[in-house]
């Protein structure tokens, strides 16, 4: 009996196909290390949540002052109030330490270059 000639030998596999079915291993092996490492990574991330923010207990805001907008830094509270001034209080003791206007920062006094 003979063999087709685009058949291989009985004997075993080309080279060419161990090489790929090597490549096949190694590269499947790297993609679920990689998964695992990614997995673990996100655990940990998700594990580490930052605290609390510490703010004082009270700001006193001026007389007549609303609040339209606060952000959070690392050492200040910062507060825009709707009449456009700009209160910088201490994160700590919630004490007043900077107080500033706003000039022309209305929507048609603003122009774009």
């Amino acid at each position: 009996m003979t063999q087709p000639p685009d058949m291989p030998p009985p004997e075993g596999q080309s080279p060419d196909v161990r090489l790929v079915k090597r490549l096949v291993v190694v590269l499947t092996s790297v993609m679920i290390l990689g998964v695992i490492i990614l997995i673990g990574l996100v655990v940990t991330q998700i594990a580490r949540t930052p605290g609390p923010v510490g703010l004082p207990d009270t700001i006193s805001l001026p007389e007549g002052a609303r609040a339209a907008a606060v952000t959070l830094s690392r050492d200040w509270v910062i507060v825009l109030t709707e009449d456009q001034s700009l209160l910088v209080f201490d994160r700590r003791s919630g004490a007043l330490s900077y107080q500033t206007g706003l000039k022309d920062a209305t929507p048609e006094n603003t122009t774009t270059d």
